[in-house]
């Protein structure tokens, strides 16, 4: 008896074995391919135990395990042309989940990065193709979706050859190149200085009619300044002289004495100014009589002196008033 104890020990470690090897694990994120021999014997959606042949024999099923959830790639970076001609960058990514793990498994042999590589081949395509029918506008805009929508379309024939579900396609950026970037800012650039030009010259358009103005207005207060300024330097002349006329009527000798001694003190005035003048000239009557009466009287006896020609020659204000 002792010694069937190693040789049952051995035999339930090997059944152990074959059992454990037979036995394979699904869970809630996978699905499992169970493969013989190179062909596809079945697949597990659900998850949960199974059992396969085991190890004993020859290893002749083995599980291949697949993701059962959605998957995301990127593409970064694609050079797109517009139909405007122009070149923009495009980053976009794809939302997918193996729905077909038989054909998948067929196709790229269960493989992600294969898959995932003729994907990016073709979404590269179909954003070239997209945004080549629109301008780059057109990406800003409530078109966006549309061109996504498009983009998903045109993936999905390809995916479902894989065993692929396309479930959505976004674009994350579209984005000038560095040319384009600086052609767009020149002529952003240009459209500003224009835009600002315009401006400049209503401005100074504006400010030429406003000045006009000013000055129109400014002549207009001149002229009626100036009007009225010799209306009423000439009512005030008109009083004056009404003034002199009434004052001329009271007492005619007295005004004509002070006209004159008003003319001798402007006419004898310290000015620097010689005046030849006859001694018997009307302008010095009131010198030779306060009256003025023996104005002529005195004049002729001072004529009639042989020294009066010189002192008429030389006379000047200065000497006739000492």
């Amino acid at each position: 008896m002792a010694n069937r104890l190693p040789v049952i020990g051995i035999l339930l470690a090997v059944i152990a074995f074959i059992v454990w090897s037979s036995i394979f694990v699904v869970n809630e994120r996978q699905q499992a391919i169970v493969v013989r021999f190179g062909e596809i014997q079945d697949v597990k959606t659900e998850p949960g135990l199974y059992f396969k042949l085991p190890f004993a024999f020859i290893d002749a099923d083995t599980v291949q395990y697949v993701e059962d959830r959605a998957l995301r790639f990127d593409l970064e970076n694609i050079r797109v042309q517009v139909s405007g001609g122009k070149f923009y960058e495009v980053d976009a990514f794809v939302l997918y989940k193996i729905t077909n793990a038989r054909r998948f498994r067929e196709t790229v042999s269960g493989d992600l990065v294969a898959a995932e590589s003729r994907l990016r081949t073709r979404l590269n395509s179909a954003l070239r193709t997209v945004y080549g029918l629109r301008g780059f506008e057109a990406a800003l805009s409530e078109e966006r979706t549309s061109m996504m929508r498009e983009v998903r379309d045109q993936l999905r024939p390809e995916a479902e050859s894989l065993g692929l579900r396309i479930d959505d396609v976004r674009i994350r950026r579209t984005d000038l190149t560095q040319e384009v970037s600086q052609q767009t800012f020149e002529r952003m650039k240009a459209e500003r200085l224009a835009e600002a030009e315009l401006i400049r010259a209503r401005g100074n358009e504006a400010a030429q009619r406003i000045r006009a103005i000013a000055d129109r207005q400014v002549v207009e207060i001149v002229s009626e300044a100036a009007r009225d300024a010799e209306i009423i330097r000439g009512e005030g002349d008109g009083e004056r002289n009404r003034i002199f006329a009434e004052a001329f009527s009271k007492d005619s000798e007295f005004f004509e004495f002070y006209r004159s001694m008003n003319a001798y003190s402007d006419a004898l005035a310290d000015s620097g100014t010689t005046m030849v003048l006859s001694p018997t000239s009307e302008f010095f009557r009131y010198f030779n009589s306060a009256a003025g009466a023996n104005a002529p009287a005195a004049a002729s006896s001072e004529a009639a002196s042989p020294a009066a020609p010189e002192a008429a020659s030389t006379q000047t204000p200065a000497a006739s008033g000492n």
